[in-house]
Order: structure tokens, then sequence, then C-alpha cells
């Protein structure tokens, strides 16, 4: 550790910015590689705090006199000699994550994510999302076939109210010129995989529930609620439970409640023989995905995204789960 000490302290970067961002990435690993900015923050310019002139012979008026893009931008000079001090980052990042590690021993403390063990128990309802700000978009991934060379385009905005969120764009199925892909025309949002302290992966407990509830207006489409549990494993990394939500269409709301026992197994895209029965208490991320063939325009808008308790509904698994067909599962 003394070591690396002595190795960061001792970098100086000029004129590579892209080789700044691969060398921390390297030395660092993946718990300091998405803080930029900090980083950046840190940097001092050596030349331009002491008054000596630049290379270029520019002062440090003159170069206060730089052109406004510049200065919003904080660009800085290729030619000038800059000093990124790792230390201030690092402590700042540290730091940080050991706050989120005692709120997460705190909250274990407590009871389960931080809620007393006598709420827990008589919780019968919990809103896990809910879009009522941009911070709350920054939770999810907006994904479309253009990763595969497709026309199709999503987005997701805050609605004009504030108060709902809009997915929306076009479907197009139109196949890329690749002679490769055989099917294209799908768009889809998913929810971020929650993160605890020194980015380990968290999962969501739902087993105190069986009901999926969520409160949205469609244009009429079919969409396809995807659910994902834990996928440490490389194998596991395709697998999906999904089922159908139908969407009505019109200016009303439309609460949808889909039971966990209805959702079914499928791995790459493909409905499996051998069905299993979703495990609730390792939820990594839900999705909405579009796929319905039809070209044109789009748009669902959610409210919220909770779970609830149903005591009315008592299936544990609705598909099938004969040995001979299905095998040991």
């Amino acid at each position: 550790m003394a070591l690396l000490h002595k190795l960061l302290n001792g970098i100086h970067f000029t004129k590579l910015c892209g080789i700044q961002d691969a060398a921390r990435c390297f030395l660092l690993g993946p718990v300091f590689a998405g803080y930029p900015s900090r980083l950046y923050s840190s940097i001092k310019k050596t030349e331009a705090a002491s008054g000596r002139s630049s290379p270029e012979g520019k002062t440090h008026g003159v170069l206060e006199k730089q052109t406004k893009s510049e200065v919003d931008l904080g660009l800085i000079s290729p030619k000038e000699k800059i000093e990124i001090i790792f230390d201030k980052a690092i402590r700042a990042e540290i730091k940080e994550h050991f706050k989120l590690l005692t709120k997460e021993v705190v909250d274990r403390w407590i009871g389960p994510e931080g809620h007393p063990l006598h709420e827990v128990l008589l919780e019968n309802t919990r809103v896990m999302w809910q879009f009522r700000s941009d911070e709350d978009l920054d939770k999810w991934l907006v994904t479309s076939d253009k990763t595969i060379g497709g026309r199709s385009k999503a987005f997701l905005k805050m609605a004009s109210n504030k108060q709902s969120a809009l997915f929306y764009g076009i479907l197009n199925t139109e196949l890329p010129h690749d002679g490769e892909t055989q099917r294209s025309g799908y768009c889809a949002m998913t929810s971020r995989i929650p993160r605890g302290a020194f980015e380990r992966k968290m999962y969501y407990d739902w087993s105190s529930f069986n009901t999926l509830y969520l409160r949205v207006r469609g244009d009429g489409r079919p969409w396809m609620v995807n659910i994902k549990t834990d996928t440490d494993l490389i194998h596991k990394s395709q697998h999906l439970y999904s089922y159908f939500m139908f969407t009505r269409g019109g200016p009303y709301w439309q609460e949808v409640k889909i039971p966990f026992s209805k959702f079914f197994f499928s791995s790459k895209g493909r409905i499996q023989d051998s069905q299993h029965q979703l495990l609730t208490d390792q939820i990594s991320s839900i999705g909405f995905t579009l796929a319905d063939k039809v070209n044109g325009p789009f748009c669902l808008e959610l409210d919220f995204i909770g779970v609830f308790h149903d005591p009315a509904h008592t299936e544990e698994f609705a598909y099938e789960n004969n040995k001979k067909i299905c095998g040991n599962l």
C-alpha cells in the first residue's frame, strides 16, 4: 500500500488526458474509475498559480481572458503541465464508501433494510420505484436494437407534471444490413442493479410479498415485464422470468397486478421446457420490453412500481412441474 502511495504521488501526465483515464482505471480499479470529476477537481495548475508565463508566453492574467466556451467547459491547454493529486480523491472516495458501509451495518442492526422487524412483519405493500424527479430516472437504463444495428429509438423522460415518467420512442423492425441478424425491433428499459459500499452488488428481498403492482398508462401495446435474479454466475446471466402486461390505451390510469407465480422462465430469449419458480429473495432488476413487431411510435407512462402481499392469492407456481417432463428441478 505504501508503494502504491508513492507511485501515485509521483505520477505526472502531460498532454495525454486519455492516458489519465486509462491509468486511473488500471491502478485504482472499478471502485474509483467512475469518478473523473472528483479527480479533476484536485488538479493544480502549477504555472498559472505561480504567475509565470506559459510556454506560449501567456501570463496568468491573459489566460483569464480565454473564450467563454473554454472557461465553461474547463478545458486545459494540451501544452500545460498539470499535476493530479490522487490522495485527495482516494481519501474522499474511501470516506464515502465507509459511510455507506456504516449505514448498511446500522440498517442491518435496526432490521431488514433499516426498517424495524415489527414493521416489516406487518408490511403489506412497498413502493420500490417511483418517478418524481430526474434522480429517479438515473436508476434506469434504456436500450434498443441500435446495439445490433437496428433503427428503433427509445427515450425516457419526466412528464410535464413531474409526477410520472414517459418511456417513448419509435419501434422499427427493419433488419440491419449485416447479413447475419435475422430479427430486430425491440425497445427496453431496465432498472440498475443496486450497489452497496465498495461497489458490491445488492439485491431486493421480496419474499414477504407475492404480487407485483404497477400503475401505468399505455397506448394499447402489449409489454413484457422481466425480472432478473442473482446474476453472479455466468451461465445465469441470460436467465429471465417474464410475464405479459397488456395496456388498454386511452386517458385513464391502469393498475396492473401480476402474481409472482405467473412469471415463466426463459433463457437467451427462449421459453424453457423446464420451468423454475421465481425465487423472490434475491431480485437484482426489473425491466419492460416492447417487441410486438408493429412499426410505429409507442408510449408507456409509469407512476410507480411496487410489490404487495395478496392474502387471496394462494397459488405457488402456475406451470407444470412434472419430473417426467421437466426433469429434476
